[in-house]
């Protein structure tokens, strides 16, 4: 896809009319020729008929575009997010369900978004980086989107030797590093199909949100109380604004909106106006759903966790325990439910969920490294070297600091991850609010506000948390004077370069133009475009579907 450079101002021809456009790359006698699809109201009828995928049952049409969004919601459910889930309702009973609200109302926006962009420019989120940037800029970027990826899977690493502790009580270390083996042992059972892999570990994950969602019928939360806690903020108590930004960095993950860009671009899309739209919208009620899920099983982990641990009657072992809850400290929550038996089933399920979210930071990682620097890693190769990172400082505290440690470590991970996604949010919302990425197929004017004030919001959240911690760290601290200096002179510059980054992509105006304007007053040309046809050399190119990306083929999702 050509790049082209922008004049100041991108002026859309009021032709192109209020339909959707997307760029599409059309292989023609050996050259990739970039082509635009056009809306035009009075063709719709049309291009409505002459498709053959609008012959199709809504339901069967809805099906053909499943997956993305599913797999892409795994990560919403991953020990990272049970172990601050846990915490955050231990420590604070429900206040801070609305994080878990707001952290997933926009989540659904960027990963809506994300699945746009990549619908409507034939390009994923890297890729689009590494055309806009300049090469230090894009090398630091791809640097900060690996450091995501790495954080990510810590929780996942942890997570999984934390199932081993409780299902053999192998030392938590030693889980650690066994996690190697289990991810080689998992990405070798892909090749029975991955399908039947993620639904068998998809349905262990629901396993445990019934197991959740029993508990709470048990335990019966206050329904006024943990609908205040969600619509009411409040960030009170010792320890509320961390857990709220690990909250957040669990939930709202960087590598999630490079992963979903991508993979929307495994499906085949309509090269006409309505099949980009029934895309978008198809795209974006998967999301809604799949999201909608996680919300639920979210809200009954804290729900189970603030209850239990805030109960009048609580035994001294429970309280102890809740006093620092882990993820392998948590089995006694479920034990209303499941008896002897919550452990081997909490464990079975926080097992599972380590090792689909595996899936997803493989995925996301391999785009990353294909998109900024054009390389291609074969899924085991390039899981164990992140799987290897990860390992590393897993092990050093497990052993250092045992469970208790390692469970802190889940917690300072998810904060990475909050502190890392103005880097992959930023670009997204610039790219999919921008004329010169998405062409008269921008966001409306509401989307672009909603997703700004909340993403302005959460980086403005993780810059003061950031500084105000440091700041009060330093205070407060025993370190000598002469270390204090030290330090301040080492992390004040950091956290200005982190500011001014911040700064500098937010403010960077766009230079790279990835859409293609339709010929001028050509209507026969533009009924063609918006019909799914190419008009080129006096002969029509029948497109039937846009070429999807044969560099994501072997993701292997239902037609």
């Amino acid at each position: 896809m050509g790049s082209h450079q922008a004049s100041d101002e991108v002026n859309i021809p009021s032709s192109w009319g209020t339909g959707s456009n997307r760029i599409a790359a059309v292989e023609e006698e050996g050259n990739t020729r970039p082509s635009i699809t056009a809306g035009n109201n009075a063709d719709k009828q049309l291009d409505h008929d002459q498709d053959p995928d609008h012959q199709k049952p809504g339901w069967r049409k809805f099906l053909s575009y499943v997956g993305p969004g599913f797999l892409v919601s795994l990560a919403y459910l991953d020990p990272g997010n049970l172990e601050t889930d846990l915490q955050a309702g231990a420590n604070h009973r429900f206040e801070l369900l609305w994080v878990i609200l707001v952290g997933l109302i926009f989540a659904l926006i960027i990963q809506s978004l994300a699945a746009n962009l990549g619908v409507s420019t034939g390009k994923h989120l890297s890729e689009l980086c590494k055309a806009e940037y300049p090469k230090y800029v894009k090398y630091s970027l791809w640097l900060l989107a690996e450091l995501a990826v790495i954080a990510a899977d810590i929780p996942e690493v942890i997570g999984t030797a934390f199932a081993l502790n409780i299902l053999f009580h192998i030392p938590v270390w030693a889980g650690v590093l066994f996690t190697g083996l289990s991810t080689l042992l998992l990405l070798g059972l892909q090749r029975f199909g991955v399908r039947k892999l993620e639904l068998l570990i998809a349905v262990l994950v629901f396993i445990m949100a019934g197991c959740f969602f029993g508990e709470m019928s048990y335990v019966k939360p206050p329904a006024g109380d943990v609908l205040k806690g969600m619509f009411i903020p409040k960030l009170k108590g010792q320890g509320a604004t961390g857990d709220a930004i690990a909250l957040l960095g669990a939930l709202v993950m960087p590598h999630n909106l490079f992963l979903h860009s991508a993979l929307v671009l495994s499906r085949k899309i309509p090269s006409s106006v309505n099949g980009v739209n029934d895309a978008c919208r198809y795209f974006l009620l998967e999301s809604g759903f799949a999201l909608f899920v996680a919300f639920l099983i979210n809200v009954a982990v804290v729900s189970v966790s603030g209850t239990v641990c805030s109960a009048n009657n609580i035994s001294d072992e429970a309280a102890n325990r809740c006093s620092d809850l882990t993820l392998n400290s948590a089995p006694f929550l479920l034990q209303n439910v499941l008896g002897k038996s919550s452990s081997t089933v909490y464990a079975i399920a926080l097992l599972a969920s380590g090792q689909s979210s595996t899936i997803t930071g493989t995925y996301a990682g391999q785009f990353i490294m294909q998109g900024f620097l054009d390389l291609k890693m074969k899924k085991w190769t390039r899981n164990l070297v992140s799987r290897l990172i990860a390992i590393t400082p897993s092990l050093i505290v497990s052993i250092i600091g045992g469970s208790s440690g390692a469970g802190r470590l889940i917690i300072i991970a998810s904060m990475i991850l909050s502190f890392e996604l103005p880097f992959a949010l930023i670009p997204l919302l610039k790219f999919s609010s921008s004329a010169t990425k998405m062409g008269p197929h921008i966001n409306s004017t509401y989307i672009i506000v909603v997703s700004w004030i909340l993403g302005l919001g959460i980086i403005g959240i993780n810059i003061y948390y950031l500084s105000t911690g440091f700041v009060g760290w330093l205070i407060d601290s025993s370190v000598p004077t002469v270390g204090k200096v030290f330090i301040g002179m080492i992390v004040f510059p950091l956290m200005a370069a982190y500011i001014l980054a911040v700064i500098y992509l937010t403010f960077r105006k766009d230079t790279v133009v990835t859409f293609v304007e339709p010929p001028k007053n050509n209507p026969a040309a533009q009924n063609t475009m918006e019909n799914g046809r190419l008009s080129s050399s006096n002969r029509q190119v029948d497109l039937g579907h846009i070429p999807y990306r044969e560099d994501l083929a072997d993701i292997q999702f239902p037609e």
